[in-house]
């Protein structure tokens, strides 16, 4: 089943719009299948990080951030057409589900980390240049999802060095 195929499995009998049209007015990339809406939820965590410095009440919200799969974040979400994203998904190339899945699971361990390292002082020196340090490595990160969500990535160049070398970047202290 190609994802477009998947609009006809969350259409009225009456609809008789086009998949990829479909796919399109929801904001999903029809030649994809993939929605660019998902990153908000990393994008989220990366201006509460650009934030810390200034306010450092902030930590409250960074700590309650939760990992979310692409699945889970559009069940949670208010977004309109929510089951349509979840279908596409799962009726997207493999292989691109799989390198956004890879990204996301490299943001994600990057903002655990983060996010232990600061621990309850987010204002102290080093907190601020951990939390500057990761969304200086978190930001490449969030373009190459949407890279891949919007089609501009071929799977075929995941490159789990590169992201792993990330993370590995960031378990080191920034130097100050």
């Amino acid at each position: 089943m190609r994802y477009q195929d998947c609009v006809e499995s969350v259409q009225a009998p009456d609809e008789t719009s086009d998949g990829d049209a479909r796919l399109a007015r929801a904001n999903i990339n029809p030649g994809t299948g993939l929605a660019t809406d998902y990153l908000n939820h990393f994008n989220e965590a990366i201006m509460l990080l650009e934030m810390l410095s200034d306010c450092p009440d902030c930590i409250e919200d960074l700590l309650a951030w939760k990992p979310m799969t692409y699945s889970e974040h559009f069940a949670h979400s208010r977004f309109k057409e929510r089951d349509l994203a979840v279908a596409a998904y799962n009726a997207a190339e493999p292989g691109l589900r799989e390198f956004l899945d890879a990204l996301a699971v490299t943001m994600t361990v990057v903002l655990e980390t983060t996010r232990k390292a600061i621990g309850s002082d987010p204002s102290s020196a080093e907190s601020v240049l951990v939390a500057t340090h990761a969304v200086t490595c978190l930001k490449p990160l969030i373009a190459r999802a949407a890279a891949v969500i919007n089609g501009d990535l071929d799977p075929e160049s995941h490159d789990t060095v590169a992201m792993q070398a990330v993370i590995d970047g960031l378990m080191q202290r920034p130097i100050t």
